[in-house]
């Protein structure tokens, strides 16, 4: 009863449902520019934006492993749709973007979810402050008409002026009451500021620059495209990139608000809760989408926590595109990109500028790294890059912190202790080799060599043991090896007669080799 209790209370929390609804409504107005702008780069039709960004919020809302995390149609997803658009039409799209919900859950049912947990955490800060300046660029264009020129300054000013009331709303509004949104009432107060003085500065409907869009619900759709294996060649790799992408800046946007909350994810569910959304998505003419940082943190800045935030922003969008595409496109522009720059402001980790010269040289650069690479190619570049770095730099840190530390017992002169102490794998094995490479020669008959303050993690590490071992024997010497764990006694191929056993001490760690798998 209380397990059945708590799910229902996820979705609707009585203590806090009127943030939820009200921070919802916020999130489903921001959805409608972010969904037509991303539509635009895609090149289709503003419908197909407004689709996936109210099917994406719904659904992933209702499945989503991370309660108050907001999804819908992205940038990072739409630069990449535009060249199959152009090329092979629309209905590819929608089969594309069908099948990448299938890879990604996969990537749920696999469970390879629990590996954005190995992103590090100036990964984490560069993925933050490239998206946040990502964001920022982004909303430049709507500072120019549809001729890329910029707005004359008669409009321009009014403009900016609109702006920085937004966010002065939004700043100063919490300091007085959260009893509403600052970002909806910043929004219903400029729009109504404008339409009441009949002030002429750029809206919605004018960011739409003639192309059509009309309300009505989407009608289930199967993609007109042929069953053939050419079609599959075609969109499984876009299929592929769209998938990795998407569950990319889904975790990582989990992994976000899981710190700013203080709470926990799962990981492997919004894998197939994005899946489920894309798949529903492909069939009834929507473009797909994924995780939506902006709109996530709009949401968690007014307080939204629970699931009803997406439900909520997906219904309230519906209900925009049936009843009220009218009111929604005299919104002015202004009052949207003051939310989104308080939005980059707040997303932005500025700590990270202060710690640049505190934290090790090659976190830095990777946290700088990661940003520009976001800004100037695309989130998946920048993540895999910045992992590839860490990875590198790690491996190269810990390769050169073998120690060996010998000692000889006064009443044991033919014996000597080497007891090693660091990781033994695949970047350290040549400096292991090399602390050695004397003693073979040097050393008494009798050889003792603990593991104990030792790991090794790898086959390369193994290899460059029974290397070891096979050196010894050679040289006529009797090794001893002491402390390994089961799985590398195991893999030594030259361990007849050498390895002592002590099952109270052995440590019980795990060797990554396919070799244990056979």
């Amino acid at each position: 009863m209380f397990k059945k209790l708590k799910k229902i209370t996820d979705y609707f929390s009585p203590h806090n449902w009127k943030n939820d609804t009200l921070s919802g409504l916020t999130v489903a107005l921001a959805l409608v520019p972010e969904a037509i702008a991303f539509a635009f780069v895609a090149g289709v039709n503003p419908m197909v934006g407004l689709y996936a960004a109210f099917m994406m919020s719904f659904i992933a809302g209702l499945l989503s492993g991370r309660p108050g995390m907001i999804s819908g149609a992205t940038g990072a997803l739409a630069v990449v749709m535009v060249t199959l658009v152009s090329q092979y039409g629309i209905e590819y799209l929608f089969a594309t973007v069908i099948l990448m919900g299938i890879i990604q859950i996969l990537f749920g049912v696999l469970k390879l979810g629990k590996f954005a947990r190995i992103i590090p955490y100036p990964v984490m800060l560069g993925f933050v402050n490239g998206l946040a300046i990502v964001i920022g660029l982004a909303q430049l264009t709507q500072f120019k008409n549809s001729a890329g020129e910029w707005l004359p300054l008669p409009v321009l000013l009014p403009m900016v002026g609109f702006i920085f009331l937004t966010m002065a709303i939004m700043y100063f509004l919490p300091k007085f009451t959260t009893a509403v949104p600052s970002a909806l009432t910043a929004i219903i107060v400029v729009t109504f500021i404008v339409i009441f003085f009949n002030i002429d500065i750029p809206t919605v409907k004018d960011m739409l620059s003639g192309a059509s869009i009309s309300g009505g619900l989407p009608d289930f759709h199967i993609p007109n495209i042929p069953l053939t294996f050419h079609t599959i060649q075609i969109i499984f790799p876009y299929a592929l990139i769209l998938a990795c992408i998407g569950l990319i800046e889904s975790l990582m946007t989990l992994s976000l608000i899981d710190e700013i909350t203080n709470t926990r994810g799962k990981s492997n569910k919004e894998c197939l809760a994005q899946g489920v959304a894309n798949i529903v998505t492909g069939f009834f003419g929507g473009m797909g989408g994924c995780a939506m940082v902006g709109q996530s943190m709009i949401n968690i800045n007014s307080n939204g926590r629970g699931r009803w935030t997406g439900i909520v922003a997906g219904i309230g969008l519906l209900l925009f595109i049936l009843f009220g595409l009218h009111f929604i496109e005299q919104i002015p522009l202004a009052a949207l990109v003051g939310v989104m720059f308080m939005v980059v402001i707040g997303t932005f980790s500025w700590s990270s500028l202060r710690i640049l010269h505190k934290i090790p040289r090659s976190d830095a650069f990777v946290l700088v790294f990661v940003s520009i690479i976001t800004v100037f190619t695309d989130l998946a570049i920048a993540v895999v890059s910045g992992i590839i770095i860490s990875a590198l730099v790690f491996s190269w840190k810990k390769s050169t912190n073998i120690e060996i530390q010998d000692s000889v017992n006064k009443h044991e002169k033919q014996t000597i202790h080497h007891k090693i102490s660091g990781y033994i794998f695949f970047a350290s094995t040549k400096n292991f080799s090399e602390l050695f490479a004397e003693k073979i020669f040097s050393d008494p008959e009798n050889v003792y060599i603990d593991f104990q303050n030792a790991k090794i993690l790898d086959h390369s590490g193994i290899e460059a043991i029974n290397s070891l071992t096979k050196k010894y024997k050679d040289a006529g010497k009797k090794l001893h090896l002491q402390h390994l764990s089961s799985d590398c006694r195991k893999l030594l191929l030259n361990a007849e007669d050498i390895i002592e056993v002590n099952i109270a001490e052995d440590p019980k760690y795990k060797v990554a080799d396919d070799m244990l798998e056979s």
